[in-house]
């Protein structure tokens, strides 16, 4: 999908760059498959904030996704390649044989009027959902699932995808785009090819307004506060942190440190880290 430039008629529009969204094929989403989506401006249910820069944004609704795929051997028809607020994406708006129609995630190469099955075994073409041991090693997936009947949770966002490598024991090893390579169970699902909207990346915002129209308000440096507010504040002119590491206004490491759980139950089935270089 080509990226579109603006005429520079105001600052903000020189550097400004958009998709040209000339794979949409629909604007209106289809209403069956709305949900209410619910903004609450990063505050719980005493009213106190406990998401900072959370705020206005445009009003959307919830496309309800296909994350599964479990409509095991039906034919179903591409009806519509849709934009979806929600996600990186796009959607695509199957019609299935049996009358019902669903939304799944876009596939790269997928065009208004292909065919796509799901099932244990398919036919090795882009867009079709089968188990991971029955598709040959090299290919590219996305919409992984880690636990069989659970739903896609990996290779989601746009442009992404997995490569399978190889099969051990029960189990599928697949390389990650940032370089991991982990186990999954074989017997789980996933889509063929990779996620569309390749250039999602390449897309400059080049003006606040339009960080604000996607709900994020303002972010203030912390070495612009004083000493009561932030651990960084304070100081006679930009002076450094002051602390062995860069904190929270909480005063707890905000870099470089390690999040993930040490005695997590899937750290056994990840084979190489992505930190460990590609």
């Amino acid at each position: 999908m080509a990226i579109k430039s603006y005429r520079p008629y105001t600052p903000s529009r020189r550097h400004m760059t958009t998709l040209s969204y000339e794979g949409i094929t629909k604007a209106t989403p289809e209403k069956a498959l709305l949900a209410p989506k619910k903004h609450t401006g990063g505050r719980n249910n005493q009213g106190v904030i406990t998401c900072r820069h959370h705020g206005g944004g445009n009003k959307n609704r919830y496309r309800i996704i296909d994350f599964r795929r479990r409509k095991d051997n039906i034919l179903a028809t591409v009806k519509a390649i849709e934009y979806d607020p929600n996600r990186t994406s796009f959607i695509a708006l199957l019609a299935y044989a049996d009358g019902e129609k669903r939304y799944i995630i876009a596939p790269s190469g997928v065009k208004v009027g292909d065919v796509l099955v799901s099932g244990e075994a398919t036919d090795i073409k882009v867009g079709n959902c089968c188990e991971l041991r029955n598709i040959p090693d090299g290919t590219l997936v996305h919409n992984i699932e880690l636990m069989p009947g659970r739903g896609g949770q990996m290779c989601r966002s746009a442009g992404t995808s997995a490569q399978k490598l190889g099969v051990d024991g029960k189990y599928v090893i697949l390389r990650l785009a940032s370089s991991e390579v982990r186990k999954v169970l074989g017997n789980c699902r996933a889509t063929i090819g990779a996620v569309g909207n390749e250039d999602h990346n390449l897309v400059t915002v080049g003006k606040a307004g339009i960080t604000r129209h996607k709900g994020i308000r303002p972010t203030v440096r912390g070495s612009a506060m004083n000493p009561v507010d932030h651990p960084h504040g304070g100081g006679e002119g930009k002076c450094p942190v002051g602390r062995d590491a860069p904190r929270t206004p909480w005063g707890k490491k905000s870099q470089g440190v390690k999040t993930r759980k040490s005695k997590l139950s899937s750290s056994r089935l990840i084979m190489r880290r992505k930190s460990q270089g590609k």
